[in-house]
């Protein structure tokens, strides 16, 4: 399985046609963590399963999606209503209620991931306005049998290769 995971691209478009057109043979869904501030129809966003964030206001995106690719569960949300500035308990907790594998989310703009009860937790930061690091990211996910592999590159698709992450679960 192979996922691209966005998020806060607070109106841009370019970029997520170009992801788009890039990965669109790649990889086995793209993903959009809310904050696109885009309509549901738009060319750009409509190939990405996408959630609501709190500066979107098409009511069409979902709060949350619950999704199965190649096996696995996904739980996507922005991550507002589960206070994740503060704390992954909340999200870490609907994880468990929906039996997700994977976790994706944003709000914050700062990217990270980490195992959390044998859950893979992942914030692809921001392709518009990064916290915590000056490079706008974006992030690919790669699971072969138990081993999850992480990369996280800049908008201009070069890998931030001090940040990939190997995890076994």
């Amino acid at each position: 399985m192979k996922l691209l995971i966005v998020s806060d691209s607070h109106g841009l478009t370019d970029e997520l046609f170009e992801l788009e057109n890039r990965y669109r043979d790649q990889v086995d869904a793209m993903i959009h963590c809310g904050d696109s501030e885009l309509r549901a129809g738009q060319k750009e966003i409509k190939d990405f399963l996408t959630v609501r964030g709190n500066c979107d206001y098409e009511r069409k995106f979902p709060l949350d999606i619950t999704e199965e690719i190649g096996g696995n569960t996904i739980f996507v949300t922005h991550g507002h209503h589960y206070n994740v500035k503060m704390t992954l308990m909340n999200l870490s907790y609907k994880a468990k209620e929906v039996g997700a594998h994977f976790v994706f989310f944003g709000h914050s703009h700062m990217l990270g991931a980490e195992i959390i009860d044998n859950r893979l937790f992942l914030n692809p930061g921001s392709l518009l306005m990064p916290r915590g690091r000056v490079e706008k990211t974006y992030a690919i996910v790669e699971k072969e049998g138990n081993a999850i592999r992480v990369s996280f590159y800049t908008d201009k698709h070069r890998e931030l290769q001090d940040l990939r992450q190997v995890f076994t679960i």
